[in-house]
């Protein structure tokens, strides 16, 4: 089933929220460089930003579709989902 073009719309629009701002897009551009991921630790090495920040915009991220995690106790490594990605392109695309 085809989504409208209002539902269509609304999922861009909070896709392009989600890459609203920069530290997000300089989060997500780092973790594509990184095919393994990295730790939230890792990502704040990289900015002037907080930890508690840092998880803030991961989390954005990954309800976005743009990031996805995964538990390697005792950490949660982040890594890029090219899916999300994807998506993101084709519906960009599509304009």
């Amino acid at each position: 089933m085809q989504p409208s073009g209002i539902e269509a719309g609304v999922k861009l629009a909070g896709l392009c929220k989600a890459l609203g701002h920069p530290a997000r897009v300089l989060i997500l551009r780092h973790l594509i460089a990184r095919p393994l991921g990295a730790t939230c630790g890792q990502i704040v090495a990289l900015l002037p930003l907080a930890q508690s920040t840092v998880s803030q915009h991961l989390r954005i991220l990954q309800d976005a579709g743009f990031v996805s995690s995964a538990n390697d106790p005792p950490r949660t490594i982040f890594a890029a989902d090219p899916r999300g990605i994807e998506e993101f392109r084709k519906r960009v695309g599509a304009l």
